[in-house]
């Protein structure tokens, strides 16, 4: 990382913690150089860059200041009521009826699941899949069957390794993307009719696998910032004969909450005691905004009992569907699962990816993926306070592209979602994060894509439909 890059994130950092708040003066030029020992070249392309992903902003004659749309704006939306008792799950029709609404390339995409694919290097992933295809041994398609491709895998355990995280290769089993590694790990410590524990409001695709599965939820409160309740999760584990926790520790779908790292240790230890798997979904791992990217639970595991499942799809590679996990102990009965199901992750894209990690940028790409997404987070936050009504509750992730909003008490998100897609807006609306169809009054928008005047007009048409409720 560049000097101006580190000073750049450091500032950031200030202004995410609410040090330096919206509307204060940045340190000048002049003394920023002095107090921080860097050349005031350095200074101003740091700031430069801060501008450019919309944190601060020039005054003539006045200096650079926090722009005004900083987090400290908006209130945060309210943590979900406890829920008791355990639930039979049923929201796929919901959930389809608003993935078809992301399918017409004229609908604004605030609904949609992905990151634009403009900020992805696709030509360079073409051609380390010309490279991979044209240098492939036939006989690796038979051999790079489950547990997948050997140089991916240790392409894999190298970035585990820089995170902090050290684990043998053959904990690692490729995937076709994140969603069938959690898929496995459900059936290899779960049977139809055991209980789960999830967050809520969670990804809807959880809900879906244990609607496939025949499995029973058990809810468990998430902090808009701090991630799953552990208190709560505590007297469940008591309550309830739970079999699995599928949790997303940073960066969760649909709030963007991330557990602090001594709240992440707490959790496995409290599983250890308990005896119970974490299927750690960690799909969003590289996409944080700060200087660091906050360690996973499987970081703390000692024991094995974490499930810890990433993929290529939301930093890399969308359309290769290219997962993978760590599965601990259950290593073997996931690899197994694989082969009694899907055989093998494509071949081609393995190798591909395995070549682009090796030699195409990785590091880079993900650098300007982050600055990207920041950028785009402040645009739809400013947007927001120009447009939603001003008791409208927003998260303020870390990392990520998404922001949960809690609207006011009489809107309802579902004809929200019906009259905002007859405008051409897609968004997502809140029961379908939940199994029993909670959060009516809340919304999950997307800022994965570049920002302009489309999605600029889009959040004002969006604000004039909810003030009409």
């Amino acid at each position: 990382m560049k000097r101006y890059e580190k000073f750049a994130n450091e500032i950031a950092e200030l202004i995410r913690s609410g040090v330096l708040t919206p509307g204060q003066r940045v340190p000048s030029v002049r003394y920023a150089s002095q107090t921080y020992g860097v050349s005031l070249s350095t200074v101003f392309q740091a700031y430069y860059l801060l501008e450019r992903r919309g944190l601060i902003r020039a005054r003539p004659r006045s200096g650079y200041f926090v722009n005004n749309h900083a987090p400290r704006q908006f209130s945060e939306p309210a943590i979900s009521p406890q829920v008791n008792e355990s639930t039979e799950v049923d929201v796929s029709e919901l959930v389809f009826s608003v993935l078809d609404s992301i399918k017409d390339l004229e609908t604004v995409p605030f609904g949609s699941a992905f990151p634009s694919p403009l900020l992805f290097p696709l030509p360079r992933l073409a051609r380390s899949l010309a490279t991979a295809t044209r240098d492939m041994d036939p006989r690796m398609v038979v051999a790079d069957l489950s547990p997948g491709n050997p140089n991916l895998r240790r392409q894999i355990a190298l970035r585990y390794m820089v995170t902090g995280v050290m684990l043998p290769v053959e904990e690692l089993v490729i995937t076709n993307g994140a969603l069938e590694a959690l898929n496995l790990c459900l059936q290899a410590v779960t049977q139809p009719g055991d209980l789960v524990a999830i967050e809520t409001p969670t990804f809807y695709a959880c809900l879906q696998v244990l609607e496939r599965l025949k499995l029973k939820a058990v809810e468990i409160p998430v902090h808009p910032r701090e991630g799953v309740d552990l208190a709560v999760l505590t007297e469940t584990l008591k309550r309830h004969p739970i079999k699995a926790c599928w949790f997303m520790t940073s960066f969760q779908n649909p709030m963007g909450a991330t557990l602090p790292e001594t709240k992440k240790r707490e959790l496995v230890e409290l599983l250890h005691q308990h005896q119970v798997p974490l299927i750690e979904d960690d799909v969003y791992a590289e996409l944080y905004f700060g200087p660091q990217p906050p360690k996973p639970a499987k970081a703390f595991d000692t024991q094995g009992l974490v499930m810890h499942c990433g993929s290529f799809s939301k930093s890399l590679a969308p359309g290769y569907r290219v997962g993978w996990v760590a599965a601990g102990r259950f290593a073997q009965k996931v690899e197994r699962l694989k082969l009694m199901t899907t055989l093998s992750a494509s071949v081609p894209a393995q190798a591909a990816i395995a070549d682009y990690l090796q030699h195409g940028g990785y590091d880079r790409h993900l650098r300007k993926l982050r600055y990207a997404l920041e950028e785009q987070q402040s645009a739809l936050l400013a947007a927001i306070a120009r447009h939603l009504p001003s008791s409208t509750r927003v998260s303020h992730p870390a990392g990520g592209y998404f922001l949960w909003l809690e609207l006011p008490e009489q809107v309802d998100s579902l004809k929200l979602f019906q009259m905002a897609l007859a405008q051409g807006i897609s968004i997502a609306p809140g029961p379908i994060f939940s199994p029993t169809q909670r959060f009516r009054n809340c919304i999950r928008l997307n800022y994965g894509s570049p920002w302009n005047e489309r999605f600029e007009q889009a959040t004002e048409t969006l604000g004039r439909i909810i003030k009409s409720f």
